[in-house]
């Protein structure tokens, strides 16, 4: 019987045991991806009903608040400016969780961080709301400019200061209106949700940092900033051949021009006209898959970009070409020399003009010109600008910092002026704006072997002239079925141009918070 009772005891210390374990690893080391789950409500509802802090542009905008309605919840979330800001501000619903901004910095919206819930030892007395309203550093008629230079085409739209970091703009259409997904009512927000996701356009997804496209010729940028990194290009030397098509080691397919046209000659003049054959050239046997991996790497590839919004895409550059199978003039293969071929140098020739396996985001390529604009340093790309209290009173404010440093300040420099010239004299002339130094890159991406639809794309940047750019935008116009082929520099061009001369402009002074207003000098 002692045996029995001891064996009993034994066990139940042992169920003891591997419930206290459970509940740990739970509570302790599962709680914040328990928390982050999108299916997981519990937060949502908590919070529904509390005071939750408005989201604003950095010019005054309202984008989303929270108002007092006559049920039992108390509160609703609205958005003034429905589907404009969507994919920024997301949606915060009872029912299906909060995506985007209202995601990311819930606990500061709801007033959960220990900032805000302990402003002062008073505090502790007194019952008053503690929310966090966030300053987004995006400007609304910057916004409205990439919605309205767009209009219903499929595409995305990111203007961002190479400078620090900050979005400006950052759209895609379709869009969504995030009132009726964040409805109260189950039976609507249902209805709404499912509509959006039956969409085959997807419109709830934040395709400028979500989605990845060839990038087609914007992605020569990157080729050529490998090239001056590695010592294995210049602004002068090699000097391809000009001709009309190039046809890579271990295949009978050529690359072509656009057009059928010739073209050759050294780096800033191959950028000028977007030329597939020295480019194609320059990447498979030039540089080599090593060179052009790290150089891509260096902008970003195959990295997450750290932005403050919710499951952003990494962009990819392949890193596989397999094995070195010779190297002219040498017995042995050496994968360090140029000119060694591979077993998949034709896929490299491809990936060197942004097709193959290469993919971006537009916020990726967005971020391959602001770091040649600003001195080959990528800023860490963020939308929010400032924290503040529900009186007002400043709480945090986002200091810059570099992400990546893409290039040397010189090679940023020299590829900079060959980018000012694709918009003088090359494809993208389209983009110029009187009075601003203005450079960029064209890219018209093929979708696939033998058909007629194309991406156009346009990267770029913008500002007074001997200065620093002041913006950097990326622009990509998907292809529409039956639309044929539609080029960067007549399609994308003048929307970027139309974007940049937005932000260029002076900024609508910023509406001062409530209570954030200095106190009146005595003395006057």
């Amino acid at each position: 019987m002692n045996r029995q009772i001891r064996r009993l005891t034994v066990g139940v210390l042992l169920c003891f045991l591997v419930l206290f374990g459970q509940l740990n690893r739970i509570q302790v080391f599962q709680a914040q991806e328990l928390q982050d789950n999108p299916d997981n409500t519990r937060q949502v509802v908590a919070n529904y009903s509390r005071p939750r802090g408005t989201i604003s542009t950095i010019d005054g905008t309202v984008v989303a608040r929270s108002v007092e309605v006559d049920t039992a919840l108390r509160r609703q979330r609205e958005y003034p400016e429905g589907e404009l800001f969507a994919q920024i501000s997301g949606h915060f619903s009872l029912h299906f969780g909060a995506s985007g901004v209202e995601r990311t910095y819930d606990t500061e919206l709801a007033g959960q961080t220990p900032e805000l819930e302990l402003r002062n030892l008073a505090d502790l007395f007194v019952d008053r709301d503690r929310s966090g309203s966030l300053v987004l550093s995006v400007r609304a008629d910057v916004q409205a400019a990439a919605r309205d230079a767009l209009g219903d085409r499929p595409g995305s739209v990111v203007a961002l200061d190479p400078r620090t970091g900050e979005i400006l703009a950052l759209w895609s259409w379709p869009s969504f209106d995030p009132n009726l997904v964040s409805s109260p009512d189950i039976a609507q927000a249902t209805e709404a949700r499912s509509l959006y996701l039956l969409d085959p356009r997807n419109p709830m997804l934040g395709r400028t940092y979500q989605e990845r496209y060839f990038p087609g010729s914007s992605f020569k940028v990157v080729v050529s900033a490998a090239g001056l990194e590695s010592g294995l290009v210049t602004m002068d030397q090699p000097s391809y051949d000009r001709q009309s098509t190039w046809t890579p080691p271990l295949t009978s397919r050529a690359i072509t021009n656009a057009g059928g046209s010739v073209c050759g000659g050294s780096l800033a003049e191959i950028l000028r006209v977007s030329c597939n054959t020295a480019y194609a050239e320059m990447g498979a046997l030039t540089l080599g898959p090593d060179v052009m991996a790290e150089g891509a790497e260096a902008f970003g590839f195959n990295s997450r970009p750290p932005i403050d919004l919710p499951a952003p895409a990494l962009s990819v550059f392949p890193t596989d070409y397999g094995e070195a199978l010779s190297t002219p003039g040498a017995d042995q293969p050496d994968p360090a020399v140029p000119g060694t071929v591979f077993e998949n140098t034709p896929s490299l020739a491809q990936a060197a003009i942004g097709q193959h396996d290469v993919s971006a985001t537009p916020l990726q390529m967005a971020l391959v010109a602001a770091g040649v604009a600003n001195g080959g340093n990528i800023m860490q790309p963020h939308v929010v600008h400032e924290l503040r209290d529900a009186d007002g009173g400043l709480i945090e404010r986002y200091e810059p910092e570099v992400w990546r440093r893409a290039m040397s300040p010189a090679n940023a420099a020299a590829l900079r002026q060959a980018m000012i010239g694709v918009v003088t004299s090359g494809t993208g002339t389209s983009m110029a704006i009187p009075g601003y130094e203005v450079g960029g890159k064209t890219g018209t991406a093929r979708l696939a072997e033998g058909t007629a639809s194309t991406h156009a794309w346009m990267i770029g940047f913008a500002g007074p002239p001997g200065e620093t750019p002041h913006v950097a935008v990326a622009v990509v116009v998907l292809a529409e079925e039956g639309a044929g082929e539609q080029s960067g520099g007549r399609v994308a061009a003048p929307v970027a141009r139309t974007v940049l001369e937005t932000a260029l402009s002076p900024a609508a002074p910023p509406v001062t918070p409530p209570g954030s207003e200095p106190e009146p000098d005595p003395g006057t």
